[in-house]
């Protein structure tokens, strides 16, 4: 397969305006003529080796920042959003989409931010009982989504939270381990901590200053509430900064972000970036044995896993997902290619949904998207128990994965047909934007394709598509 030209204009004029520097004087730091600065900015040509090279030596930049990462993450995002029913008559290149991504990403955003007001809008307009009564007609984005886009355009990798987890996490050894070190820190803050028989997994009385943690949880779930609990008292202000630079349009956007930075410090304190990231090098990513070392849950560790991207020290570019088991999409990120449909369920192909016909297994799959791309994904249920007789059982499934290059590096490869092509099943994103002609499991035809109907004949599909 031939090398792919490295096309960052956007991404290099945002290195220019950090540091505050003219095209002439960075043209001439690079080692690159002026016209040919402005060219590689504009997309005209492709940043070379040369200047790849100077960023490294001349600034010590990650070089990795050029590769595609929110321009992938756009362009997916704006084939999903034009592929609505309301623009079936729109068909844009996927060139177009991906200049659009690369040179314009401002207004990529703001095309996406349009249709989600749009999304919003016909929704609230679809449910009589939310439209009656209504007095703000303000189309905006649910709380809910703008918080999961917040992180999801941060590679979910929040720097000063995770380096104040593990600040943290560095002085627990010597109070008895990370438990310890979160009883300690509350209770030199006055708050009483007990576990009690209560089915909420965590109960904060400020005025009363207890903490209730539920004795029926899993030992790694009371663990991580504690941690969480730090976070949300001592680190409050880390917290409130970060928020206040994400800049959320509505209350409810912020206090649910609220609520996931501090989750993020307790999974990053539970699991501290430099040791985590070393211990899964040497374990070869084994899920089972880093809970083990680390006290935390098979789900913990997966996400752990998909936040390692700290520059200068990133680890596996991993995708992570949860679903319930009607394939609806709880949590989701990516830090590799693939990415997830915004809305609706996940690829009937993919094995995490077939992860709940075998709980306690983890499942394996060597898969390939409709762009060629290749994938290993790991999937297992994590199906959770309410700790007594009669309390409800959540039923979820996990899949983890990353590219096929990074094989090597994680033991659930060892004794697959990594260089079969015939081993890859197909998956894809959503069906409305698979451009697979041939699936079995299609729900819906693709929108952007042309359909033929043949009344005296049927194959897999009612339609054949063009």
């Amino acid at each position: 397969m031939p090398t792919q030209k490295l096309y960052a204009g956007a991404k290099l004029r945002e290195i220019r305006t950090r540091l505050d520097l003219t095209q002439k004087d960075f043209a001439q730091k690079l080692g690159v003529s002026l016209p040919y600065l402005n060219q590689m900015e504009n997309n005209n040509r492709p940043v070379s080796t040369t200047v790849v090279l100077s960023l490294a030596q001349e600034f010590g930049l990650d070089v990795t920042e050029l590769s595609a990462g929110d321009s992938e993450r756009l362009v997916s995002d704006m084939r999903e959003a034009l592929a609505d029913p309301v623009l079936t008559d729109v068909s844009v290149p996927l060139a177009d989409l991906r200049l659009t991504a690369s040179n314009a990403p401002a207004l990529a955003r703001a095309f996406l931010e349009l249709h989600r007001a749009y999304r919003q809008t016909h929704e609230r307009l679809a449910s009589l009982d939310e439209a009656l009564g209504r007095t703000d007609g303000q189309a905006q984005a649910s709380p809910w989504d703008e918080v999961r886009d917040f992180f999801h355009y941060c590679d979910n990798y929040i720097d000063a939270v995770d380096r104040a987890a593990e600040h943290f996490a560095s002085s627990a050894a010597e109070k008895g381990g990370i438990r310890a070190a979160a009883i300690v820190a509350l209770q030199t803050r006055g708050i009483t901590v007990a576990f009690t028989d209560i089915d909420s997994l965590r109960d904060f009385d400020a005025k009363g200053q207890t903490l209730q943690i539920s004795r029926y949880a899993q030992p790694e779930t009371q663990t991580f509430q504690l941690l969480l609990q730090v976070a949300l008292l001592q680190s409050d202000k880390l917290l409130e900064a970060t928020l206040d630079f994400a800049r959320f349009q509505t209350d409810a956007a912020r206090s649910i972000a609220k609520i996931g930075l501090a989750n993020y410090f307790a999974g990053a304190a539970l699991m501290p970036y430099g040791e985590f990231l070393s211990t899964a090098h040497d374990t070869r990513h084994d899920l089972e044995l880093l809970a083990n070392r680390f006290g935390a849950s098979i789900e913990q560790v997966a996400h752990r896993l998909s936040t390692l991207q700290r520059p200068g020290n990133k680890g596996i570019p991993f995708f992570f997902v949860r679903v319930d088991q009607a394939g609806t999409i709880t949590k989701r990120h990516s830090a590799t290619r693939l990415q997830f449909a915004r809305f609706g369920g996940a690829c009937p192909l993919w094995n995490v949904h077939r992860a709940f016909e075998t709980p306690g297994h983890f499942l394996r799959q060597l898969a390939e998207t409709p762009d060629g791309v290749r994938y290993i994904s790991l999937a297992r249920d994590v199906s959770k128990s309410g700790g007594h007789f009669g309390a409800p059982v959540r039923r979820y499934a996990i899949a983890l994965g990353c590219e096929i290059r990074h094989a090597d590096a994680l033991v659930y490869a060892d004794h697959m047909e990594l260089d079969n092509p015939q081993a890859f099943e197909p998956i894809g994103i959503s069906c409305r934007i698979c451009e697979r002609t041939d699936c079995h499991q299609r729900s819906v035809p693709p929108l952007e394709r042309r359909l033929t109907i043949n009344e005296n004949a049927r194959g897999v599909l009612p339609y054949e598509v063009g």
